[in-house]
């Protein structure tokens, strides 16, 4: 079956930087685009970072543009997404999934703090 599991998170002060992972299995992980999302406390989860499936088209939701860069190796079946120049508004539990949807994996806490 479907598994995703993110992993990476943490504390970190403002302008600071943290690399999420997400480890797939269950599916041809080459043949997928993929997405991270994000989830902070009493909000919608929202789409934050977008990757085709070779890895040579990204899109980035605006609040994270030029901070944050999506990727993936398909050798590994793995998707990361470096964060930068963290602000507390990142706070949040991180996610990534195919973007045609599917089953979530469990999230990673990313909590931005001094």
């Amino acid at each position: 079956q479907v598994q995703l599991v993110e992993s990476g998170g943490g504390l970190v002060q403002p302008g600071g930087s943290l690399r999420l992972s997400c480890a797939a299995s269950g599916f041809t992980f080459s043949y997928y685009a993929m997405n991270w999302y994000r989830q902070a406390p009493g909000k919608e989860r929202e789409l934050v970072a977008g990757i085709s499936s070779s890895g040579s088209i990204t899109n980035y939701a605006d609040s994270v543009k030029g901070r944050f860069t999506i990727s993936r190796d398909n050798a590994k079946n793995t998707v990361y997404l470096q964060m930068n120049s963290l602000k507390p508004e990142d706070t949040a539990v991180y996610y990534c999934n195919r973007a045609r949807g599917g089953a979530w994996g469990q999230g990673t806490q990313v909590t931005v703090s001094s």
